[in-house]
């Protein structure tokens, strides 16, 4: 008895503090409403910012947890209509439920393989357990300690030994780190450095990111997708004719199919590693540098996290990662299509009838700040446990390799956040320029 009414006084106490959350943060964006008068140009870019997507993310929970429009705002994807979810709960739900909410990708993902899907795209079923499980045979978690993290560790620290005190952080290092990966462990290191990043970093845009179907970067995506395509045709082709002691994750391919593993055909394997290649270099290096960025942000945070160094609590400095990237995540909403009518958050207050081919935006930056799931959410805690994350996605379409994205990430920024002297360069340079992409293209520190 005493246990319930503990309970439940603490459920009351946490819904006092959203509303209260949601109080500051209308008042933090009293300038935002000056600007919707005054300059909508600038408004846009001011909400797409970290600090303020929070602020309106808090106002949600609190008095729209769960939206429903019939207004269609992707354009890539056919849909009948848009929500938007932002309880922890309800997003974590959302995730769980393949059969009701599908991914949409496969349309965009044949036309970048030239016909075929990959397991990115695909709902539960036979083609999904064929890929992924040959896939992890070929890309082991074992491969991580053993062969990716060393050698991570290694170049990190030689790239911030050498670059003499300043360097541009995704040209120079989370760029150049991730392609290694690619060129080393998978064993794509593509027909220069440059062209494969710029071809898996397009394509990561045009699968998950051009909600408005630009014209433009179609045709950019097709002229990289096809690069690639013709590429790894050549690779695997050189590889057969030309067999090597190597053993990267096409060897494994190549091994499996000389097994007869179902969907190991020349086709199956080019297309998977197309969808690992453009997974693997984007993230790791957005991430990378939204981290470094919030970081910088925070003074104490960073001394912290240099403190964790210095002490060689390697599992320490990891949380600073983990919780940097909390409140400035990579992928800060996922979204999914219903399959069905249904509903969100049934039974509840919050309910929400979501129609069949409804496009559902579940904000996993939201979930991360829900006071009903989080302890003490706006506080920077390192050492929460890492489950409280969502960085990499929730349920079946979680990250294919968040494993490596895990152990990768902090071993890129070990070396420059142990320099006492970290800052920004000054003037615009220290900020990150996308240079519009939804992707850092410039970032320049100093120590």
């Amino acid at each position: 008895m005493i246990s319930s009414i503990m309970n439940l006084l603490r459920t009351a106490w946490r819904l006092i503090l959203i509303w209260a959350d949601a109080f500051r943060a209308l008042w933090a964006l009293r300038g935002a409403a000056v600007l919707a008068v005054r300059d909508r140009n600038r408004l846009a870019e001011k909400l797409i910012a970290p600090e303020p997507q929070r602020h309106v993310l808090a106002i949600l929970r609190a008095w729209a947890p769960n939206i429903s429009l019939k207004r269609q705002v992707v354009k890539a994807y056919e849909n009948t209509g848009t929500s938007v979810v932002t309880r922890r709960e309800d997003v974590l739900d959302v995730l769980s439920r393949d059969e009701d909410f599908e991914v949409v990708y496969g349309p965009r993902m044949r036309e970048l393989t030239g016909g075929a899907n990959f397991f990115l795209g695909m709902q539960p079923g036979w083609d999904y357990t064929r890929d992924t499980s040959a896939m992890r045979l070929a890309m082991r978690h074992s491969d991580v300690p053993r062969v990716v993290l060393p050698r991570a560790i290694e170049l990190s620290e030689q790239i911030v030994a050498s670059s003499e005190g300043m360097l541009d952080l995704p040209q120079a290092l989370t760029l150049e780190v991730s392609w290694d990966i690619v060129a080393r462990y998978f064993g794509l290191p593509g027909p220069d450095p440059e062209a494969i990043k710029n071809w898996a970093t397009t394509l990561f845009w045009y699968l998950f990111g051009d909600l408005g179907a630009d014209p433009e970067l179609r045709q950019r995506s097709m002229d990289s997708a096809k690069g690639l395509r013709n590429y790894i045709d050549v690779e695997i082709a050189q590889r057969k004719s030309q067999p090597t002691e190597k053993d990267d994750v096409l060897a494994r391919c190549l091994a499996l199919q000389a097994a007869a593993t179902p969907g190991m055909d020349d086709l199956g394997i080019r297309n998977n590693l197309l969808g690992l290649v453009i997974g693997a270099i984007p993230t790791i290096s957005k991430a990378s540098c939204l981290a470094l960025d919030e970081l910088l942000r925070r003074p104490e945070a960073l001394a912290s996290a240099r403190k964790a160094i210095d002490a060689g609590d390697d599992q320490l400095f990891a949380g600073h990662i983990w919780e940097a990237l909390r409140f400035n995540p990579h992928n800060p909403v996922i979204y999914r299509r219903a399959t069905c009518d249904t509903q969100i958050a049934r039974s509840s207050l919050r309910e929400k009838q979501i129609t069949n081919g409804q496009m559902v935006f579940v904000s996993t930056l939201s979930a991360m700040f829900d006071r009903l799931d989080i302890d003490s959410p706006l506080d920077f805690k390192p050492d929460r446990p890492f489950n409280t994350h969502i960085i990499w996605g929730k349920g079946m379409h979680s990250c294919f390799g968040a494993q490596v994205n895990q152990a990768v990430i902090p071993a890129i920024l070990k070396p420059l956040i142990a320099k006492p002297s970290l800052r920004r360069a000054e003037d615009a340079r220290g900020q990150i320029s996308a240079g519009g992409t939804p992707f850092p293209q410039h970032f320049h520190i100093a120590y």
